[in-house]
């Protein structure tokens, strides 16, 4: 009998038979960008699991401390579909078999992409907001990221800035970071080299052409004995006191939501720091 049951079960979440009985509740999240959002918005007996890589101190966009209070999920569709949820919370970029797979177990889903602008960002707090039942708390969440912008915008010429993610990866132009540098009174200087989006940058490049300001992650671990660290004190050697090193704390550049408004809080003590 047990056997049977295990049987009917694989072939409910694998197969496309009936869908197993539903169970479990709750909302699951394979998402990390949508963890950061849902920690804020619904009461925590309401998550079921979120995704492991907001576990990831290299990843998370929430505290690690809060991440590890929850129910970690790799997001496979077995150990999803056993979780029974009320809601599942995924990439836009989740494969069509996982999605079918959801489907055929009669899972309620919402696909949620990578918003490039604020105003997307926003637009997906809102939306997630709505399908959790909290349209307030996303309003209230969107006015918090209002304010943060607002208070950080500053006039006059652009100070260069050169944002380092991690190891000798920097961000570039197009996407959420480079927007909410442009709006705190920085210029981003991996634009300025070319680079799109996300990628790696010579060396020399750096050296010969420095940002009057490098943002670089928490100075403890990896980072701190990387390459990344050594081409920034040659930059920093090379510039003889025209560039100025600050944190950027890892966590504030992998998201949206209300990442946003603790991102742009960082950017305007920076701006304010660099001064003209």
């Amino acid at each position: 009998m047990r056997g049977s049951s295990a049987f009917l079960f694989a072939c409910a979440a694998l197969a496309g038979c009936a869908p197993a009985p539903r169970g479990g509740g709750g909302i699951v999240s394979t998402n990390p960008c949508a963890d950061a959002m849902l920690v804020e918005l619904v009461p925590h007996d309401r998550i079921t699991a979120i995704s492991h890589y907001s576990q990831d101190p290299g990843a998370t966009s929430i505290p690690l401390d809060l991440a590890n209070s929850f129910r970690g999920t790799r997001g496979t569709a077995e150990e999803v579909v056993a979780m029974q949820p009320d809601l599942v919370i995924a990439s836009a970029f989740t494969s069509p078999a996982t999605r079918a797979a959801y489907a055929r177990a009669g899972l309620r889903t919402l696909y949620l992409d990578s918003p490039v602008t604020i105003e997307a960002s926003k637009a997906q707090v809102t939306e997630l907001a709505a399908a959790l039942g909290v349209p307030e708390k996303g309003k209230a969440m969107n006015e918090t990221i209002d304010r943060a912008v607002a208070a950080a915008a500053k006039g006059g010429p652009p100070v260069p800035a050169l944002v380092w993610i991690g190891g000798n990866m920097v961000s570039g132009e197009g996407n959420l970071l480079d927007e909410m540098l442009r709006r705190a009174g920085f210029a981003n200087q991996a634009a300025h080299y070319g680079l799109q989006f996300t990628g790696t940058l010579p060396a020399e490049r750096i050296v010969a052409d420095p940002p009057r300001v490098m943002l670089v992650p928490d100075g403890q671990g990896r980072d701190s004995a990387s390459r990344a660290a050594e081409l920034r004190r040659r930059a920093l050697a090379h510039s003889q006191g025209r560039v100025t090193e600050a944190t950027f704390p890892r966590n504030l550049v992998n998201c949206g939501g209300p990442v946003i408004a603790t991102a742009m809080t960082r950017l305007a003590e920076i701006r304010r720091q660099v001064g003209r």
